[in-house]
């Protein structure tokens, strides 16, 4: 029976917002379905939730709690709420001061809801009471006394049940409420319950109801028959170890053989033959009494039994027996390595000082310089010339401590840190340790890993290195760490300062074409499986590569470029077209397409207003063009193509330079101060910062001023004064190599920096022409052309 409903007595028109006197304020929930007569405590979040309750408690009206369709829905609409709930009079809110709020609410009936009332800050609805008539009959009788029966089994079944609530079902006598109090307490899903308060006939609720108890009710009696088993399980196997217990101590008295004694007994003989020094020796063996002491079945005797494992794995006394012959040495070098005649004679007077010296604490080497140069393999080489194991630890992306120093062993999972387990790996106390991409270590809230390296690499503090794992010292002082990173300003400053640095700047084209003939090409012939008969590349067709197809320092992507030849020959041979391939520079685009790279020099600088320069980058050298225009306006300087600050404040000091010098330059100062100007890098989604674009940026400024086209074969890199000075920059040697890659002839350089002359490959020097400036005149003088020409004769080194 169902009827609308009316709120007597209102005074909501007096308090509050003007509601309808035959409404409900709804309060959607998830999850939780609440029954007529039962008490719960609700979770309050939503706006529109705490509106309609403030508004309830303001004029002393019950909510109507509705379960959501979709427990996921943050802003529930009609469409989301299901259609019969429970209406509940508000006992207690409560808020606390992080912003949470609690209702406590007690149902009271059923209701349905006819339609919603829009134009409210909360969910309002009209709705119809649902009063459900309880007859006496002997059925429903019948159906109370099972449910109870039913429902104290299930009490009974359940660990530490209160008294109350069994009395309190006990003392229940009301059909309806016997059926709604138990479907409100049985573990159902939301859905179930809903289904269950939807029902309005009362013999159908009680039904479902004493159906889902029933089955509550044999899922409690199997889970208590399980519990029941595994208790005798476990008693069982209590047994079995106080009778293992009896049986070790029969086999003692008998002197029979024990697993764990023999396994104590040659824990203690690797102790006596690992060479251990003392102070580590006596840690083992009390730890070794420790684990004799600790029953296997302890949670703790696999820790312990892992860390002896560690302890004694370690090469506390083997040493690598060394060959070191220099002359051998330096045929190793030069077979592994093309080039790099300057890195080898320090590699060489390193070996050699170390063979005069062996107990001396010579420095630590880190090489430096960009991906593919061969920082890896030189430290490698260096391992073989000196007989020793090489192990390699990389850095890049190390932000705890604990990988360097390793966990303590009070923390689950814990493991030495990679000195010691790079050791363990080499198997020797004295290998070749390289460390790599050391500027690419991180610092975050686990402790600085840079600050760890320093006890590491410092020769007077490693002969005691302590590893947080084993907690005993380990001599390091014999092994040779060798560092690599790619930007030497990212090292950390302390770090960097007990290493010596070798900077490999990158090859030349030349250089290149001999490595890929020497080892590249094998290398990827023997991982396709073709012999040397079988492919040919000629000297125009590496050229061709490495000039078309690459624009790089090392020779990492020529690799990959080399191995595409290779394979697309591979295919070939496979399905019988060919026998034997020779790859000329015309076959190339078979199988790298068209080139990538060409010489855009001439279409870049044949008009005024644009330039060359040269950068430096973390992967090597490359060029610049700097690109001016003007137009009418109001003497603004205009900055694009993602400029750093430095950069723009070349550009502002060369703009302020030329309007100082606007008459020696031949130019109107009115029209300067009527022209905006606006100069552009292209490439503008890469950043860009840096002095040495200086000397570019006034170059290209007054070509632009003066109509003049800078020379399509110049380049040049320097930083500027406003009084006209060219200064000394960094990165000489790749932006030379750089321009040489690009197909520049005449490189600008500053005066002060003639002290990197000799860091130029002596090839490179005799192809490229290079003139040393002190002034921007000098730059101007060389790089612009005459008017209405584009190019020059080429001027001798000067």
């Amino acid at each position: 029976m169902s009827e609308a409903y009316t709120q007597p007595n209102s005074t909501s028109h007096e308090v509050g917002i003007k509601m309808p006197e035959d409404v409900l304020i709804l309060l959607p929930v998830r999850n939780l379905v609440l029954f007529p007569a039962l008490v719960l405590p609700i979770t309050v979040g939503r706006p529109k939730s705490l509106a309609g309750i403030e508004e309830a408690l303001k004029n002393d009206r019950p909510v109507g709690v509705i379960l959501q369709r979709n427990p996921d829905a943050v802003d529930p609409g009609p469409s989301d709420l299901y259609r019969v709930g429970t209406m509940a009079n508000i006992l207690r809110f409560v808020s606390s001061e992080e912003g949470r709020h609690q209702l406590v609410c007690q149902g009271q009936m059923r209701f349905r809801i006819l339609d919603f009332i829009d134009g409210y800050p909360f969910l309002l609805a009209r709705v119809e009471l649902i009063r459900a008539r309880e007859g006496r009959s002997p059925d429903v009788e019948a159906r109370l006394l099972t449910l109870r029966k039913r429902a104290l089994e299930a009490l009974h079944l359940l660990p530490q049940i209160p008294d109350e609530l069994i009395r309190a079902v006990r003392a229940i006598d009301q059909p309806g409420l016997m059926a709604d109090t138990i479907a409100g307490y049985l573990d159902l899903l939301p859905d179930e319950k809903q289904e269950i308060l939807e029902l309005t006939d009362l013999k159908a609720r009680m039904d479902k109801v004493l159906a889902r108890l029933d089955y509550r009710v044999e899922v409690l009696k199997l889970s208590q028959k399980i519990s029941e088993r595994t208790h005798e399980t476990m008693t069982e196997r209590q047994r079995e170890a106080v009778l293992r217990e009896q049986l070790r101590s029969i086999q003692q008295e008998l002197g029979e053989g024990d697993e764990k004694a023999e396994e104590i007994r040659e824990l203690e003989e690797r102790i006596n033959s690992a060479g251990m020094p003392e102070e580590v020796e006596t840690f083992a063996r009390k730890e070794l009494k420790r684990l004799e002491r600790m029953p296997e079945g302890a949670g703790e005797y696999s820790m312990a039994r892992t860390f002896m494992e560690w302890l004694l794995e370690l090469p506390w006394s083997k040493l690598s027996e060394e060959h070191l012959d220099i002359a051998r040495a330096r045929e190793i070098l030069d077979a592994d390595h093309y080039g790099l005649e300057r890195i080898k004679k320090r590699i060489i007077e390193h070996l050699a000082v170390h063979k005069l010296n062996p107990e001396g604490k010579s420095p630590i080497l880190c090489f430096v310089g960009p991906p593919g140069v061969g920082k890896t393999s030189l430290g490698q080489s260096i391992a073989r010339a000196m007989g020793r194991e090489f192990v390699r630890a990389s850095l890049g992306g190390v932000h705890d401590e604990a990988e360097i120093r390793g966990h303590r062993r009070t923390y689950i999972g814990a493991l030495p840190g990679n000195i010691i387990q790079g050791l363990r790996k080499a198997g020797t106390r004295n290998p070749v340790f390289m460390l790599d991409e050391m500027d690419k270590l991180g610092a975050g809230i686990q402790g600085d890993p840079s600050a760890a390296l320093l006890e590491v690499l410092d020769p007077a503090q490693n002969s005691a290195f302590r590893d947080n794992y084993l907690g005993v010292p380990f001599d390091l002082s014999r092994v040779m760490f060798i560092g690599t990173a790619n930007v030497l300003d990212q090292i950390p400053g302390p770090l960097r300062d007990r290493m010596e640095v070798i900077e490999l700047a990158g090859y030349t084209e030349d250089e290149k074409v001999e490595i890929a003939r020497r080892y590249l090409v094998p290398l990827q012939c023997a991982a396709a499986g073709l012999s040397e008969e079988q492919l040919t590349l000629s000297d125009a067709a590496l050229h061709a590569i490495v000039a078309d197809y690459t624009r790089e320092a090392g020779v990492r992507q020529l690799e990959r470029l080399i191995g595409q030849v290779v394979r697309h020959v591979a295919v070939r041979i496979a399905e019988g077209a060919l026998e034997r391939a020779d790859v000329d520079t015309i076959d190339l685009t078979e199988s790298l397409g068209p080139p990538r790279f060409e010489n855009e020099m001439a279409m870049r600088t044949s008009v005024p207003g644009v330039a060359t320069g040269l950068a430096w980058t973390p992967v090597g050298g490359d060029i610049l063009f700097i690109e001016a225009s003007q137009s009418p306006g109001n003497g603004r300087l205009i900055l694009t193509g993602q400029l750093g600050e430095v950069m723009k404040e070349s550009a502002q000091a060369a703009l302020s330079l030329i309007k100082a010098h606007a008459d020696e330059l031949g130019l109107e100062a009115r029209r300067l101060a009527r022209t905006d100007i606006h100069v552009h890098v292209p490439a503008g989604a890469i950043p860009k910062d840096g002095p040495s674009a200086g000397t570019a940026i006034y170059t290209a400024l007054v070509s632009l001023l003066s109509g003049r086209c800078v020379r399509e074969d110049v380049a040049m890199t320097g930083e500027i004064t406003l009084r006209g000075l060219v200064l000394p920059v960094g990165g000489i040697k790749e932006k030379v190599l750089a321009a040489q890659r690009a197909g520049i002839r005449t490189v600008l350089l500053p005066a002060r920096n003639r002290k990197d002359w000799e860091e130029i490959p002596e090839k490179t020097r005799e192809r490229l022409t290079f003139h040393w400036i002190e002034h921007v005149e000098d730059a101007t003088r060389l790089a612009l052309c005459d008017a209405g020409s584009s190019t020059v004769t080429t001027p001798k080194e000067s």
